[in-house]
């Protein structure tokens, strides 16, 4: 992909709608892109920080691994989604480990010219520190999500959020990839998009879940 092309993708991404040309411009010059294979790590927990990551094209998953190798997957990500948001703020090393969950290309800036950005622009700032508000929030949601909500309620809501979220409605995000994001088993997966097949919720076409009635599936998902 081209400069012109990168410059281009970072327009099209909140934190760098407003950005100023001359930033942007530098932005663009310095990105750089990688790409990784299905199930390639793209980095782990505690290594040190590469940057900003944006995510051109597939999909990536973001996880914790319990002391005994249990993995919980925090959230998925899609193109144009920017991911490794704190470290590459702090500098302090990665919080999270990612994977490719498809062929991915994504694009690398670096914390120090991340930084510079970020002095040099104002209306950068203010993008990036919305944005960080908002991953807060969905932190906040997903604790409550776990706390206070049981399988049925917690699927109903990611179904939802699937109609919003193209990233999280890719063919690669398979049962057990969900059920990992959810806290649960496959089993329990099934098991619960039965009970909203049931209810009149969902309906299944082959391997597609269709939404049938939303106002059921907003009953199921507690909101």
């Amino acid at each position: 992909m081209s400069d012109f092309s990168i410059h281009a993708l970072l327009r099209e991404i909140p934190y760098f709608a407003h950005v100023g040309e001359t930033v942007l411009a530098a932005l663009s010059q310095q990105a750089v892109r990688r790409t990784f294979t299905a199930h390639e790590i793209l980095f782990l927990e505690g290594e040190s920080s590469a940057g900003l990551w944006i995510l051109e094209h597939g999909r990536v998953k973001a996880y914790k691994l319990s002391p005994d190798g249990q993995e919980y997957i925090l959230r998925f990500f899609g193109p144009g989604d920017t991911f490794n948001d704190l470290a590459a703020l702090d500098g302090a090393p990665n919080p999270i480990s990612t994977m490719a969950v498809t062929e991915v290309s994504a694009w690398v800036i670096q914390t120090a010219v991340f930084a510079q950005a970020l002095q040099t622009d104002h209306e950068l700032t203010l993008a990036v520190l919305k944005g960080l508000v908002g991953r807060v929030r969905f932190v906040v949601g997903r604790l409550e999500d776990l706390a206070l909500r049981p399988v049925t309620a917690r699927l109903a809501r990611f179904l939802l959020e699937q109609v919003e979220n193209p990233a999280l409605a890719h063919p690669a995000i398979t049962r057990a990839l969900v059920a990992n994001h959810l806290a649960t088993t496959p089993e329990s997966v099934s098991r619960s998009l039965r009970v909203l097949e049931e209810s009149g919720a969902i309906r299944f076409d082959r391997h597609r879940i269709i939404i049938t009635n939303p106002d059921v599936l907003r009953q199921q998902a507690q909101l």
